[in-house]
């Protein structure tokens, strides 16, 4: 079936209000999860909202705790998330590494204690949206073998980078792997097979059987490029931040654990090198000859498009997707059709 992006908000405030989450928190994993599904990342949206709900009744995502600033000097800062959403967690860090470069020109938060945080670009929107460069990345539950190795010990390890423009959206989010983990699991759920040349089976043979896949690993995108890439990405969102690494990093995937990855985000505010307006006609200005090349498209120019048709034909819910949250509703006492008014 098909639901609007409003219909798709008011079921997870709905939910998550009926759950006791306090409104300002349900409000940030609302946009955030709707977000991800305008862009396009249906992985990282509705579609991975079960997997929160879950981790909430479990008690490995908490309602009722407040994050910390452990440490804190003028341009960075350490928070301990106590396990909150990790949605609402990096939101704040976003804002703090923000406030930050507004004051020394760079902003950098490290997050420990939080939990899966949705679609990683949603964050480096959020500098862009303030006139700021935004740099985000995480690591994940392990899902990458080393290459040359056959069992997974980096994860998928995200990379998002948001740049302010006047003219253009221009936004990466990508996974450092072949593909993102949510899409094995999106694919596993829908019956669908992935595609050749992105994981192997357990025993390392090449695999589009999604299940296979995720007892498995996923390959590196671009071989050693991305093996490298990840492998740095783990690092920074590891230990340097107090945060699990390598087969330590649990409850990204599966919310039948302690989620013990990091995060790691940075505001960039041009200001503090050039005139912003100045900055963004030259960001335009090389854009534009960029697409002179021909048919080209830049970082987010499909996420525009995925905005626009979403907002006009909004999201479609495969059947298993759909009872699941029905049933979320069902023992949460109100009937989700009814609500939806499909009755």
């Amino acid at each position: 079936m098909n639901i609007t992006v409003e219909q798709e908000r008011s079921i997870v405030l709905e939910i998550l209000d009926r759950m006791g989450v306090q409104k300002e928190d349900a409000e940030i994993v609302a946009d955030v999860t709707v977000d991800a599904d305008l862009k396009g990342f249906s992985s990282h949206g509705i579609g991975r909202f079960p997997q929160y709900v879950k981790g909430l009744n479990l008690g490995f995502i908490t309602k009722d705790q407040d994050m910390e600033i452990e440490k804190e000097t003028v341009s960075t800062a350490l928070i301990n998330g106590n396990h909150k959403f990790g949605h609402v967690v990096t939101y704040r860090a976003m804002e703090l590494a923000i406030e930050k470069a507004h004051e020394t020109g760079v902003g950098l938060v490290g997050v420990h204690n939080s939990n899966h945080f949705g679609a990683t670009g949603y964050y480096s929107d959020m500098a862009l949206m303030q006139g700021m460069i935004g740099i985000v990345i995480a690591n994940t539950e392990p899902a990458v073998a080393p290459l040359g190795g056959t069992k997974p010990i980096i994860g998928t390890n995200p990379l998002a980078i948001g740049i302010p423009s006047n003219k253009n959206y221009i936004s990466m989010d990508m996974a450092t792997s072949a593909s993102a983990r949510g899409k094995l699991l999106e694919a596993a759920r829908k019956g669908e097979k992935i595609p050749e040349n992105v994981a192997l089976d357990a025993d390392g043979n090449p695999t589009t059987d999604p299940n296979e896949a995720l007892k498995g690993s996923i390959l590196p995108f671009g071989a050693h490029k991305g093996y490298a890439l990840a492998f740095m990405i783990e690092i920074l969102s590891g230990p340097l931040v107090k945060a699990a690494f390598g087969t330590k990093v649990t409850g990204t995937a599966h919310c039948d654990a302690t989620c013990t990855k990091g995060d790691l985000v940075m505001a960039i505010d041009p200001t503090k090198f050039c005139d912003l307006g100045e900055f963004e006609e030259n960001v335009d200005d090389f854009v534009e000859e960029v697409k002179a090349a021909g048919n080209v498209l830049i970082p987010g120019d499909i996420e525009a498009r995925n905005v626009e048709k979403h907002k006009e034909e909004g999201f479609k819910l495969d059947d298993k997707l759909f009872n699941q949250l029905k049933e979320i509703s069902s023992e949460l006492s109100f009937d989700l059709e009814a609500f939806l008014g499909e009755e």
